[in-house]
């Protein structure tokens, strides 16, 4: 049922609410950010912005945190996948800002159970690129030891083999932190965060979320921007040293990883031939949803109309309403996660954080 009915009045602020949203008030629930939400405003694209600015904020914030809180390292486990490429992106970045040693960026990479050839290549070639040294930690022997200890087979894949595997990898990028005397950059995104897609106090927890204020469309664009830009840098340099069109040095082959990266569709790789897309629907819908939502108001009515107006022809009604009905349960469903959720760099007006987003975690799923 759309939020959107009529408004009224309460406690002072104006509510988009249905019949189910009223009873939840009268029985003593709250509404959070919910009671904030703007009047329902027409659609609008997603997220506009230039992914050179983004990648500045996101270095600038990391920045700023590693030199209040006087620490020179910090760990990352790099998958070969778009989010993990994002945040050594700006580690790089941050630490090129801040003159220190880019020996203080220790990655790891920690293939599982469904990791691929093509992100385990693609982590080594980028780190290797970007001349960050990455040590490789197999998980499988130590998930099989768990699960035994627990009684799970080792074998069936379900909620305890693929959340033990984030868990594993949260655990040793913690305690490798420890060792070194740095903090764990968490590499989840805004969409990630929305949707409580990520392994609760597994992926979902770090010391700083680098990505949490930036949309997975975005991630996209930011790394491909950061290759092409790149290139097009090493293009110039070889041509000015006679060779035409060819790339030079380590950005070279980061560059030409991360488009491959790009290209890869979206995968935690927690199981072989996993893809995230066909099991929630698209990261562009999704990333529509939230824009609109939270920032414009929509209800969802307004949100399914706006939607397939704009992507009807790309993925058909059935998949948008079905993406839809998706979001808004998880909106709802994994708001435990997003409220005990580490501290991260606001890039956009809005984001998932404490002081600016918040719903309790007794709101009855499937209410909006």
């Amino acid at each position: 049922m759309p939020i959107g009915v009529r408004e009224r009045p309460l406690f002072g602020i104006i509510y988009h609410m249905d019949k189910r949203l009223k009873e939840y008030i009268k029985s003593g629930g709250t509404l959070g950010s919910l009671a904030k939400l703007p009047k329902g405003r027409a659609a609008s694209a997603p997220f506009p912005c230039d992914p050179a600015k983004v990648y500045a904020k996101q270095v600038d914030g990391l920045a700023l945190r590693l030199k209040r809180i006087g620490v020179k390292d910090v760990v990352i486990g790099v998958s070969g996948g778009l989010d993990s490429a994002l945040v050594l992106l700006v580690a790089v970045g941050a630490f090129k800002k801040l003159s220190l040693p880019i020996s203080g960026i220790h990655a790891y990479t920690m293939p599982g159970f469904g990791t691929s050839k093509r992100t385990k290549t693609n982590a080594d070639l980028l780190c290797e690129g970007l001349g960050v040294k990455m040590e490789t930690i197999s998980i499988a022997k130590s998930v099989r030891q768990h699960l035994k200890d627990i009684g799970h087979d080792g074998k069936t894949p379900d909620a305890a083999y693929e959340n033990s595997q984030a868990r594993m990898r949260t655990l040793i990028l913690m305690d490798k932190a420890n060792m070194v005397g740095g903090i764990v950059l968490g590499t989840g995104d805004m969409s990630e965060i929305a949707l409580g897609w990520c392994t609760y106090n597994g992926d979902h927890m770090s010391m700083f979320g680098v990505n949490s204020g930036v949309p997975k469309t975005i991630v996209r664009k930011v790394c491909k921007w950061w290759a092409e830009d790149c290139r097009q840098e090493s293009g110039v340099r070889s041509q000015g040293a006679g060779v035409r069109g060819q790339e030079s040095g380590g950005r070279g082959m980061a560059a030409k990883a991360l488009l491959d990266i790009v290209a890869t569709p979206v995968s935690p790789e927690l199981v072989k031939g996993q893809v995230t897309e066909d099991k929630i629907g698209p990261y562009e819908l999704h990333d529509f949803f939230i824009w609109n939502f939270c920032k414009n108001g929509l209800g969802r009515k307004a949100l399914y109309d706006a939607a397939a107006k704009r992507y009807g022809k790309t993925f058909g009604l059935d998949l948008i309403g079905r993406t839809l009905d998706t979001f808004l349960y998880r909106l709802v469903s994994q708001a435990f996660k997003r409220n005990c959720a580490p501290d991260g760099i606001k890039v956009f007006s809005f984001d998932f954080s404490k002081e600016s987003w918040w719903i309790p975690s007794d709101l009855p799923t499937g209410i909006l």
